[in-house]
């Protein structure tokens, strides 16, 4: 004979469901009844017209709370559904640069790490040795803990400077969440938005304040006369 298993709910026991004989009972407002028999907290959960149920089955003897059963799901839910929103897989980001990099290189790739780091990424830094700069790792060590300094506003070193065969890696951390940088770069967009669309309407006053004098200046140098009905005898 085949066993079959069923599906595990992970729903509380509510009301008639709870099976245990007594339980730990907390009020509608948080407070401690304390042990009460099963009989009389349903009682007293149907007496304030609202559920009983069971939020520590575990515990000996199970805690039960009495509350709007409803209302509580649909609040569950709501939080739960918020979690997944904010929740973002961290993506980690990777810049390799030589232990004898130039200025100019230097910059631009520190300006990439730093949209990293804003972005809410993490950065692998990766120093590569050629030939006899493998016998200078300092010069790797250098090189990383400068970079590490001048993005610490943005990014802390989450594993500091090894060294991996020929290679020395650094991994930095963003200081904020990714879901704050997010919410900060959809901000930075409005903000450009409004400024390109004032922008425009001053350009636009500013054209039509120009038209409006380039016609008052052409009304003045052809005179009253010229601004006559041509119709009109005189």
């Amino acid at each position: 004979m085949s066993e079959q298993g069923g599906h595990i709910s992970t729903e509380p026991r509510i009301n008639d469901r709870i099976h245990a004989i007594e339980v730990r009972l907390v009020g509608p407002d948080g407070e401690q009844i304390g042990i009460v028999k099963i009989a009389e907290a349903l009682k007293l959960a149907q007496d304030v017209g609202l559920d009983l149920v069971e939020i520590a089955p575990t515990a000996r003897p199970p805690v039960a709370k009495v509350m709007d059963y409803g209302k509580w799901r649909y609040e569950t839910a709501q939080k739960a559904r918020e979690s997944r929103r904010n929740q973002t897989n961290t993506v980690i980001k990777e810049m390799k640069l030589r232990p004898k990099i130039d200025a100019h290189d230097y910059e631009t790739k520190k300006g990439h790490i730093v949209r990293f780091l804003r972005g809410g990424d993490k950065v692998k830094i990766t120093i590569m040795f050629r030939g006899r700069e493998q016998s200078r790792p300092e010069l790797g060590f250098n090189l990383l803990n400068k970079l590490a300094e001048d993005v610490a506003a943005d990014g802390v070193v989450e594993f500091a400077p090894k060294q991996d065969g020929r290679n020395m890696i650094m991994v930095l951390a963003p200081t904020r969440k990714k879901s704050e940088a997010k919410v900060e770069v959809e901000a930075a967009k409005q903000r450009k938005a409004a400024e390109r669309a004032a922008d425009v309407e001053a350009e636009q006053k500013e054209l039509a304040q120009s038209r409006a004098q380039a016609v008052e200046r052409t009304k003045r140098k052809r005179g009253p006369a010229d601004n006559l009905d041509p119709d009109i005898d005189l």
